[in-house]
């Protein structure tokens, strides 16, 4: 992490110092990977047309980790680009 190396060196001390800190006043420095259910329900949401970004806020987790986690259950990504033109065809 690079902010928490530019705060050491900011305060003049050692990086798990001031992880040691955060921690103690209740900063989580690491997101929890997601459970199996928590995959599960982005498995879901994706199959229901929620995008990466969509399913990644409701989690409270990055697009990225949901697409990683989808593909390791072998989930087949949608083009976002097709999705894009789709819902522009039905504006016009």
């Amino acid at each position: 992490m690079c902010w928490l190396r530019n705060l050491a060196a900011e305060f003049g001390c050692n990086r798990t110092t001031v992880s040691n800190v955060l921690k103690r006043h209740g900063f989580t420095l690491r997101m929890e990977p997601l459970t199996a259910e928590q995959i599960d329900e982005a498995v879901a949401l994706y199959r229901q047309g929620l995008s990466l970004a969509r399913v990644g806020k409701q989690l409270g987790v990055t697009a990225r980790t949901v697409q990683l986690r989808l593909r390791e259950r072998g989930v087949v990504m949608r083009d976002a680009r097709a999705g894009n033109e789709a819902r522009c065809q039905l504006v016009r």
